[in-house]
């Protein structure tokens, strides 16, 4: 194994990973279903039985299947659980907004990505109790520049602690 010294010269990279910086995204699971009758209490009642609460929940269907994104508030325990459990389940980012209190939250949010030319490929509701406003997750097809944007507009993002925090 190759060593290596750091002799404190040039410029330092930080080794922290985003996650580990607050990074203002949170991680959604997309579960694939059977589309028939039951499928989706079976995969609520699992989740149930591991006290996972869920934050965020959109079925798409079709004929045979469907696929059920959904956001928990324990990331790293719901990891666990689906990577023991029989569901066929893949991770991804959404980002997390605050609706403002604002007359048309949904049209501030929108017209900040839109200016920025981000597109929104779906969008989500998910509860979160920060003084009492609703909030929405949103997938993008950047991330990193969606949540700078919206920072910049005022408006504010839910991260991963931040779910954890609000069901503890």
């Amino acid at each position: 194994m190759a060593h290596f010294e750091d002799t404190g010269e040039g410029e330092g990279t930080d080794a922290s990973t985003m996650r580990g910086r607050g990074w203002p995204s949170i991680r959604q699971f997309c579960v694939f279903l059977e589309n028939r009758v039951g499928r989706l209490h079976d995969l609520l009642r699992h989740l149930e039985r591991h006290d996972l609460r869920v934050v965020g929940l959109s079925v798409v269907d079709s004929v045979d299947y469907c696929v059920i994104r959904i956001i928990l508030h324990d990331v790293d325990r719901a990891r666990e659980i689906f990577r023991l459990s029989k569901f066929t389940v893949i991770e991804n980012d959404v980002l997390g907004v605050v609706l403002s209190d604002s007359g048309q939250p949904f049209i501030d949010i929108f017209l900040a990505l839109m200016s920025a030319e981000l597109n929104i490929s779906y969008a989500y509701p998910i509860l979160f109790r920060h003084d009492g406003r609703g909030a929405m997750a949103l997938h993008v097809d950047n991330i990193d520049q969606a949540s700078h944007v919206l920072e910049a507009k005022g408006h504010t993002l839910v991260r991963e602690d931040d779910l954890l925090n609000d069901w503890m």
